[in-house]
C-alpha cells in the first residue's frame, strides 16, 4: 500500500491524500487550500493524479477544506462513488453549492475587472450547479459498519465529535497474504463540543494519519468558555456595542446556540442573574443562508447528538431555539442589521472571516470601540481573522482600510478540533495494538512539531511530517518511495508580478469603495472625517515606500 500526500501537509487546509493498494487507486477527501494555502496552491490547477484512474473516494466530513474540490474532481469526470456518512453528504449537498455561488461571486468580481483592462474572462472552479450534479455520486454510509469498497479492502466510519456526520476512517487492506490496518483521523473533535458525542477511541492500527491543528495548544474547560462568554457579551451589550461572532456557518453556529440556550442553568447568583438577563434581552441573528439551512438539517439528524441532547430534546426542548432568536435570510435583511441602533448579537460566517456576510458587519463594526469582535473558531494563517485576531491594528475590507478600534476576543474552547491532551488521548487510544507509525497532517509547523515530540518521548512511537507530494510506501516501516513535483512552482519573478497586481487591484477596490462612500447622501461629517484620515495615511505610506 502506498500514499501519497497531497494536502494539508504544511498547512492546516487541503486535505487530500492518494492511497493505492491492490491494484486500486482512491482518495481520501479532496479538500480546498484557504488562506495563506492559496498562496503556495492553487485550487484550480489540474489535480497532482490522473482522475480516469481514480475507483472511489472516502470522504471524512462536509468541511470546504476536506470536501471543496469535488465538484473539480467531477467537472473532470470523475463519476465513481464518493462514500461518506449520512449526515455529511445532507450538509455536502448546501455547503458544495454555496462553495460553488462563492467561486461564481469572486471570478465575477475578477472578471470586471479583467474586462475593463480588456482582458479575457476566466471561468469559475466550478459553479453551485456543477456542485449540485457532482452529488449524484455520493454513497451516504452510517457509523459503525464495515463495508467492502473493493475486493479486499474494507472501510468503517466512526463518529469523529468534530461536526455532524465528521469521520474517523479504519482501512483494512488484504495484500500479500496479510492484513495492514490504516487509520485516517480526519478532524478530531473536541471533547467538550455541545450537541456532539465524543469523539470515537479506536482499539488498534499499523499506521495512523492524524490531523495536529492544535498539537501545541490545550483548551479552556466547558465552564470556563461559557462563563468568559457570557461576561464579554454581556459587558458590551451594557455599554451599547454589538458583538460580532464570526462563525463557520456549520457546526459553530449551532453549538453557540445551544451554549446560549443552555447557559441560564449553569449559575443562580445575583450578578450571573443580570449577565443572563441582559443576554437574553438583546436579540441574537444569525446572518447566514447557508447556517439557516444547516440548522435544519441538524434538527433532521438529532440521533446523532450527545445523550443529554437527546433526553432535552425528548422532554420537548429543542437545543436550537430560543426567545430572541432571529434569521436574517436575505441580502436586503443583512445590510439593515447594520443600520440598527439595538445593541445586538450577530452570528455571521464565514469563521474566518474571507468571505461571505461576515467582512460587511466587520467594515461596520471593527471601527468601534463599544463593539465586540467574538472569534471562537481557529484562524489560518494567512485569513483576515488572523490577522484580526493577532493584533492587527488596521485591516483592508472591499479595498477600504478599517481600524481596528473594536475589541478582540478569542475563547479557543469553543474550537470543533481537539486540543494537545485530547490528541494525545487519541493515540493512547490504541491499547490493543500501538501503532507502528503515526504520519502528522492539517496543523501549523510548531503543532506538528510540539506534537510529534510528545507522541515519540511519551507513547513511543516514530512520528513523520510529510511534505506535499512525497509518497510512502507502507511496509513493515514506512519508505518515502518517491516525490512528485507541485503541479504550479512559482518563482521570485512570478510572485513580485502578483503581488504587484494584488497591490493594484486593492487600489481599485479602494477606489471604487471611497466612490460609493462620497455618493451616499446620508454620510455623517465624522465619517467623511475617517475616510479624509485613511487618504493621509495611505498617501504617507507610499510616500515613505518611494523614498526608500
Amino acid at each position: 500500500m502506498k500514499i501519497t500526500f497531497l494536502g494539508a501537509t504544511r498547512s492546516v487546509t487541503g486535505s487530500n491524500f492518494l492511497v493505492e493498494a491492490l491494484g486500486k487507486k482512491f482518495l481520501v477527501d479532496c479538500g480546498m487550500f484557504q488562506g495563506a494555502g492559496e498562496d503556495e496552491f492553487d485550487n484550480q490547477a489540474p489535480f497532482d493524479f490522473n482522475v480516469a484512474e481514480i475507483d472511489f473516494v472516502l470522504l471524512t466530513h462536509a468541511h470546504i477544506d476536506h470536501s471543496g474540490r469535488i465538484p473539480k474532481l467531477y467537472n473532470e469526470g470523475y463519476r465513481n462513488p464518493i462514500y461518506a456518512h449520512k449526515a455529511t453528504c445532507d450538509l455536502c449537498s448546501i455547503m458544495l453549492p454555496d462553495s460553488g455561488h462563492i467561486q461564481e461571486m469572486e471570478i465575477g468580481w475578477r472578471n470586471r475587472k479583467r474586462i475593463r483592462k480588456g482582458e479575457k474572462e476566466l471561468p469559475p472552479m466550478y459553479t453551485a450547479e456543477d456542485a449540485i450534479k457532482s452529488l449524484e455520486v455520493f454513497v451516504p454510509v452510517n457509523y459503525d459498519e464495515i463495508i467492502e469498497v473493493a475486493p479486499g479492502i474494507n472501510v468503517r466510519f466512526n463518529d469523529a465529535g468534530h461536526m455532524l456526520g465528521s469521520s474517523i476512517i479504519e482501512l483494512w487492506v488484504n495484500e500479500d497474504g496479510k492484513q495492514v490496518k490504516a487509520v485516517f483521523s480526519g478532524d478530531i473533535g473536541n471533547n467538550d463540543i455541545p450537541l456532539l458525542s465524543e469523539p470515537t477511541m479506536i482499539g488498534d492500527a499499523d499506521y495512523v494519519i492524524m490531523e495536529s491543528t492544535y498539537g501545541n495548544r490545550h483548551h479552556l474547560k466547558n465552564d470556563e468558555k461559557a462563563e468568559m462568554f457570557l461576561k464579554i457579551v454581556s459587558e458590551t451589550l451594557e455599554g451599547g456595542g454589538n458583538v460580532i461572532i464570526p462563525s463557520f456557518a456549520v457546526g459553530r453556529t449551532q453549538e453557540i446556540l445551544y451554549e446560549l440556550n443552555k447557559i441560564k442553568e449553569t449559575k443562580t447568583d445575583e450578578e450571573f442573574i443580570k449577565e443572563y438577563e441582559t443576554l437574553m434581552n438583546a436579540p441574537v441573528y444569525v446572518d447566514s443562508p447557508l447556517a439557516i439551512s444547516a440548522t435544519e438539517i441538524f434538527k433532521k439528524n438529532m440521533d446523532l447528538f450527545d445523550d443529554d441532547t437527546r433526553r432535552e430534546i425528548e422532554r420537548g426542548d429543542n437545543p436550537l431555539e430560543f426567545p430572541g432568536l432571529n434569521f436574517a435570510i436575505t441580502a436586503d435583511e443583512s445590510k439593515a442589521l447594520n443600520e440598527s441602533q439595538v445593541p445586538m448579537i450577530i452570528i455571521s460566517a464565514s469563521g474566518m472571516c474571507d468571505v461571505g456576510r461576515i467582512k460587511h458587519h466587520l467594515k461596520h463594526n471593527l471601527w468601534n470601540p463599544k463593539n465586540t469582535i467574538l472569534f471562537v473558531g481557529y484562524q489560518a494563517p494567512g485569513t483576515l481573522g488572523y490577522s484580526i485576531v493577532n493584533g492587527a491594528k488596521k485591516v483592508k475590507i472591499f479595498g477600504e482600510e478599517i481600524a481596528v478600534n473594536a475589541r478582540i476576543e478569542y475563547i479557543e474552547g469553543y474550537s470543533g478540533h481537539a486540543d494537545q491532551e485530547g490528541l494525545i488521548n487519541f493515540v493512547y487510544s490504541f491499547n490493543n495494538k500501538k501503532p507502528k507509525h503515526i504520519f502528522l497532517v492539517h496543523g501549523e509547523e510548531t503543532a506538528k512539531e510540539a506534537l510529534k515530540e510528545r507522541i515519540e518521548s511519551e507513547a513511543e512511537i516514530k512520528v513523520t511530517i510529510p511534505d506535499y507530494g512525497e509518497i510512502y510506501d507502507i511496509k513493515e516501516m514506512p519508505q518515502l518511495v518517491d516525490k512528485i513535483k507541485i503541479t504550479k512552482p512559482k518563482t521570485i519573478k512570478t510572485e513580485i508580478a502578483e503581488k504587484l497586481l494584488k497591490l493594484q487591484l486593492e487600489l481599485n477596490d479602494m477606489k471604487d469603495a471611497v466612490q460609493e462612500d462620497l455618493e451616499d447622501e446620508d454620510l455623517r461629517d465624522e465619517d467623511l472625517f475617517r475616510i479624509k484620515e485613511k487618504m493621509k495615511d495611505l498617501e504617507q505610506n507610499i510616500l515613505n515606500i518611494i523614498e526608500g
